[in-house]
């Protein structure tokens, strides 16, 4: 094989992999040793026949005194079993072993992960190739990988499918599975699964570990990190530590053979002394998968054990569309579905999504199709489902007549706004329905999907903001209770520009000061005179600025106003379709063509939600 194939896109073909290689002479050697056993019996059983001794089988007969004693003996047995072999049991590895033929995902099920999946296939590569990389090249293929990210980006998905791959077993453990109520099992657990590692890696040729949430057996030792000491963890990482150097240890029988050579040489002189058999390091890759990769002990991730870090990051907006195009292909959907702009129009919507969510939601969407009796889901299934797992269930209260227009109002201003100041922003939900804890929301994203913001545009959210309460001031003359959620998030908002960003005219960063019990930036701003007298004249600023805006904007927010309380919920184009004939009714007005009139409810159309609140 040339070397050059080692660093190519793809997985090494089985005919090119060195783990091929040494699972057929595993095979063959096991098949000698069969056969030299057989030969054995042959042998033996022949020599027998032609003394003309009889060769006879059955169950051999014991001494008749044998049965007197054996209920005695029984007992004895049952007994030590019952103490016995619960320790036996606590000390067996936890692992279940998958074969390739069991697992049902290969790399070409993974979508939305590129970069990963290249750095995937050069690992694997490596790993099926071991004997190349180390006799070619005198390299060192890797003991450990870890993968990191947040829940659901397709870490565990990932290493199934290169156990897929490279054909060999998949050893799964929990960390959870290795924790014993007996003092020293848990170690012992661990001893047993590298050991398990190791044969099944010298019988195929290779072997795939993987530890979900090693994070619980991993967790960094008192004083070499951030995470608490628990009972026994120190014992724990430094067997993990071991272990994860065991790869070339000998198996029994190549001790079993060194220990008679041993005894051999002890009468033999030096020079014609006979050499211990050595054995070969059992081709692993161990993986471990966490979503906490920084309370991790730092001896872990030395090189040696875990020194490649792989990160799961959220999809991109195009990894989001490849991973819709793939499930969305599999389950039973309307035709429209299938046109490239609805699509898209998903993709951009499910920002922040991980692969997990997005699936969920399209479940989600058949369970939504099944309501209505149909046996596919189509677009309006898909709001449905998004919107009841971003803003809950529908939880419809009576208000007063007075409540009701009042958090009518209060949600209109927040519209308002959105609409004035946020030009890279789409308006998606306005609504007066209780869902969770919210009486009424204003759901809003921005058009391109960003990573950065300016000042300008965090000034315009902390506006959107202030608008539910400007307007309750303008149109009732005093605010209630509903503003208390916007005030945090436009205080936190503020708190950033002052203390972490550099926007409030002080370049001092927060985040560089040792505060004991300040636990964010927040926390450390509002606890300083100067940086509170800063978010409260940020906050300030943006409320005198709000209340210009819809005091010259009063007609919008009535007209928002009305028809919340008309139809209790806008969605997308409804609430642009509302602004727009409030503006169109007061221009008309204001030349004096017609008298301004209460604006129509137009008529539904289809969801279209957002990830951001």
């Amino acid at each position: 094989m040339e070397t050059s194939a080692l660093g190519q896109a793809t997985v090494l073909g089985h005919a090119m992999a060195d783990v091929a290689a040494a699972r057929e002479r595993a095979r063959q050697q096991r098949l000698r040793r069969v056969l030299v056993i057989l030969a054995v019996v042959a042998i033996s059983v022949g020599l027998r026949m032609l003394n003309g001794q009889a060769i006879s089988l059955g169950w051999p007969h014991l001494p008749a005194f044998i049965g007197d004693y054996l209920p005695a003996i029984m007992l004895v047995v049952l007994l030590g079993g019952v103490v016995v072999l619960p320790m036996l049991g606590a000390g067996r590895s936890p692992h279940v072993v998958y074969r390739a033929a069991e697992i049902d995902v290969s790399l070409a099920d993974v979508k939305g992960a590129g970069v990963v999946v290249d750095e995937v296939v050069k690992t694997l590569n490596l790993f099926l190739a071991f004997k190349t990389f180390r006799e070619r090249m005198g390299g060192t293929a890797r003991r450990a990988i870890l993968f990191e990210g947040p829940p659901g980006t397709g870490k565990t998905y990932m290493a199934k499918a290169m156990a897929k791959e490279a054909g060999v077993p998949f050893l799964f453990v929990s960390s959870s599975a290795f924790q014993s109520m007996y003092y020293g099992q848990t170690n012992r657990k661990i001893r047993s699964y590298f050991k398990a590692l190791r044969k099944a890696a010298r019988r195929e040729g290779g072997a795939i570990g993987f530890i979900e949430e090693i994070d619980a057996i991993g967790a960094a030792r008192t004083g070499m990190g951030a995470s608490t000491n628990r009972e026994g963890i120190s014992g724990v990482v430094n067997e993990l530590l071991i272990q994860l150097q065991s790869f070339d240890t000998p198996t029994s029988s190549v001790r079993a053979a060194g220990a008679a050579i041993d005894v051999i040489n002890r009468w033999l002189p030096h020079h014609r002394q006979l050499r211990r058999p050595r054995a070969a390091a059992a081709n692993i890759l161990v993986i471990g998968a966490t979503n906490r990769a920084a309370d991790l002990d730092p001896a872990l991730l030395r090189p040696g054990r875990f020194d490649r870090s792989i990160y799961f990051d959220l999809p991109s907006r195009s990894g989001r569309r490849e991973i819709i195009d793939y499930y969305l292909d599999k389950k039973a959907h309307e035709v429209e579905l299938d046109d490239p702009a609805k699509r898209e129009a998903l993709a951009a919507m499910t920002f922040g999504y991980s692969p997990v969510m997005i699936e969920h939601i399209l479940d989600e969407a058949l369970v939504w199709a099944l309501r209505r009796g149909a046996d596919a889901l189509d677009w309006h299934d898909i709001q449905q489902a998004k919107m009841t797992e971003e803003i809950g269930l529908k939880n419809p209260v009576e208000y007063t007549e007075n409540e009701r227009r009042t958090i009518a109002t209060h949600e209109a201003g927040h519209a308002t706004v959105a609409y004035l100041v946020g030009s890279g922003r789409k308006l998606e939900v306005l609504s007066i329905i209780k869902r969770r804890d919210a009486l009424g929301l204003l759901a809003h994203s921005e058009i391109e999907e960003r990573f950065t913001k300016t000042r300008s545009e965090i000034i315009s959210l902390i506006q959107i903001a202030m608008g539910g309460m400007v307007a309750e001031e303008l149109f009732f003359g005093e605010a209630g209770t509903g503003p208390a959620g916007d005030l945090q998030a436009a205080t936190q908002a503020a708190a950033q520009m002052v203390g972490s960003l550099g926007m409030a005219g002080s370049l001092i960063s927060y985040e560089a000061l040792e505060m004991q019990g300040a636990a964010n930036v927040v926390a450390k701003v509002l606890s300083n005179d100067d940086g509170k007298e800063a978010v409260d004249r940020i906050l300030n600023d943006a409320k005198k600025a709000v209340r210009t805006m819809l005091d010259e904007h009063r007609h919008v927010v009535e007209g928002l106003r009305d028809a919340l309380v008309d139809r209790d919920e806008l969605i997308a184009d409804e609430i642009v379709n509302v602004i727009e004939a409030a503006m169109d009714a007061h221009d008309e007005a204001q030349k004096g063509i017609v008298e301004p009139a209460a604006i129509e409810p137009v008529g539904p159309v289809a969801i279209n939600l957002s990830a951001e609140s």
